[in-house]
């Protein structure tokens, strides 16, 4: 099966990486508070917390849709901010389809974010600040870079997670062809509407992109172990 690309296929796979993308930047700037809070225990009911944070992998992705699906509806929390920051609906845009993504994939990021810290020792950050480093200084200067890779790689894990979405963004986004059509939704509709050869020319290109984000995952895990494991 040859990896050809059409005009239609090339519109799924732009708007697949920019809606991945974008999701994948919201999930870092997030989730990177998130996981550090995690790991260094400083957030109240943490044990519900993180049960919470899970939802989105262990619900159903239709589910997960239909929660978003009120949120982003035109009375919705996230419709009406939408409309009032753009003048515009936020359903059915691609927009939405990066929100899907965002919720689905952030667990998996908030994870790796809270091992990427809890892997940095404490006795450096306690030297640091031995050294006159304020809170701020110590977090950039020293627990981010030391955390950093891990962070990498839980956010190309996270981006090949992001491309691959389907139920909450069948829901919220719809499947508009170069506005909405994701790869995911556009081997769905292929497969309904009898198109066997664009559905496998559409997996094999999703199946490209994920690879190659989760083999620079790996790579960046290998390549930058732990500073547990680096002594």
């Amino acid at each position: 099966m040859m990896l050809y690309m059409d005009d239609a296929v090339l519109d799924c796979v732009l708007l697949t990486i920019r809606v991945a993308g974008v999701a994948t930047l919201m999930i870092v700037v997030i989730g990177t508070a998130v996981g550090w809070a995690l790991a260094r225990g400083k957030v109240p009911a943490q044990l519900l917390v993180e049960a919470v944070l899970l939802l989105p992998m262990t619900m159903p992705p239709v589910a997960v849709g239909l929660v978003l699906l009120n949120l982003m509806a035109p009375s919705g929390p996230l419709g009406t901010f939408w409309y009032l920051l753009t003048g515009e609906r936020l359903l059915l845009t691609w927009q939405a389809a990066a929100i899907a993504a965002f919720t689905v994939a952030l667990p998996l990021y908030v994870r790796a974010a809270q091992e990427a810290f809890a892997a940095v020792p404490r006795r450096l950050e306690g030297v640091a600040e031995s050294l006159g480093l304020g809170p701020w200084r110590l977090w950039f200067q020293v627990s981010l870079p030391l955390a950093g890779p891990g962070l990498a790689a839980g956010g190309l894990l996270a981006f090949a997670r992001a491309l691959g979405e389907f139920g909450a963004t069948s829901l919220v986004a719809g499947a508009i062809a170069g506005r909405t059509e994701t790869l995911a939704v556009a081997i769905y509709n292929s497969i309904n509407n009898g198109n066997e050869h664009q559905a496998w020319v559409l997996a094999l290109w999703s199946a490209a992109l994920a690879v190659l984000a989760t083999v620079a995952s790996r790579y960046l895990s290998t390549r930058f172990p732990s500073v547990e494991r680096r002594g």
